[in-house]
């Protein structure tokens, strides 16, 4: 059995441990014999040395002593920390079970406290974050699913935006938390990118959002509350952004091509760089908008009154390539 194993090689480990301490110091300083102590006359002299070279020996069985236990005290300390360690990821572990059932619980509040489990786990545990990226993502598509393109499908974009809608934190509160952590998870430079594509967001609320880098394809975002959120590079290609509030949103970069983004407002927004070809931002509010190197075409639409030599004049790019 292990267990039996283990002790026989501790047992074996201890012995020569032992034999070394008393052994070595004598094989480094063995007693004077007779023959050393030849040529010394006195017997009080012959006496000192012997007990000078005891007291080598006794010293260095010491400093061996003392590096055993210095030895035994990390490798205590190791284990202990190990022990720490193991404990801990199956508390992580069971905290990460115990929140995936939450969030699949047919009960409102009982799946948001999932989703702030998760957010605390993320928080602790960095190789957790990803997978609970990718399942909060899921868990937001999966909810709130806006299936462009299939033969049962929404109509994209609707004919008008529904303005009865409630806002996201009254008609699913579930995933208006999950964006919300989403939002606030820490990022670096390497993360995926966040898979939101296909999804009903009308009236969600992420103002000062962290979602740079966010796949949003085709999703409906009208009414969506953007206000100061970073969204640099992001895709957008064929959402709905249609009077969504975007002032002092930075998308710089990102991807708005065949965007609908009418009535929208833009107001210091940061647009520099993004692609705007097959937009439609008739009745958007551009004050104040940041636009050079925006690329656009001949099928943008643009508010009345922003003619091409005021478009040039801002910087924007007229680019006859398909979007």
């Amino acid at each position: 059995m292990a267990w039996v194993a283990l002790l026989t090689v501790s047992g074996v480990l201890l012995v020569v441990v032992v034999s070394t301490i008393f052994l070595v110091p004598r094989l480094l300083y063995p007693p004077l014999s007779a023959a050393d102590l030849r040529g010394v006359g006195s017997a009080k002299a012959r006496i000192e040395l012997q007990q000078a070279q005891s007291r080598l020996a006794n010293d260095a069985r010491s400093a061996m002593l003392q590096s055993c236990v210095g030895l035994l005290v990390v490798l205590g300390a190791a284990a202990t920390w190990r022990q720490v360690h193991v404990s801990r990821e199956g508390q992580i572990t069971e905290r990460f079970t115990r929140a995936v059932d939450q969030i699949g619980s047919s009960d409102v509040n009982v799946r948001i406290g999932g989703i702030y489990a998760l957010e605390r786990i993320a928080k602790n545990s960095r190789a957790d974050r990803d997978p609970i990226q990718f399942l909060l993502g899921a868990f937001v598509r999966g909810r709130l699913t806006w299936l462009v393109g299939s033969a049962d499908g929404p109509e994209h974009p609707t004919p008008s935006v529904n303005d009865q809608l409630p806002v996201m934190n009254v008609r699913a509160p579930d995933v208006q938390a999950a964006m919300w952590v989403l939002e606030r998870r820490s990022r670096t430079p390497d993360d995926p990118a966040l898979y939101l594509s296909r999804v009903d967001l009308r009236g969600i609320s992420l103002r000062d959002a962290r979602l740079s880098r966010t796949l949003l394809r085709h999703s409906n975002l009208a009414r969506a509350a953007l206000a100061g959120a970073q969204l640099d590079g992001s895709d957008f290609t064929d959402a709905d952004l249609r009077r969504a509030l975007l002032d002092g949103a930075s998308l710089k970069g990102a991807n708005l091509s065949r965007a609908h983004l009418q009535e929208a407002s833009l107001r210091r927004a940061d647009v520099r760089g993004a692609d705007l070809r097959g937009a439609d931002l008739s009745g958007a509010v551009l004050d104040e908008t940041l636009l050079t190197g925006a690329y656009a075409d001949a099928t943008t639409v643009w508010p009345t009154g922003l003619s091409a030599e005021a478009r040039r004049e801002l910087g924007i790019l007229d680019d006859d390539r398909s979007p």
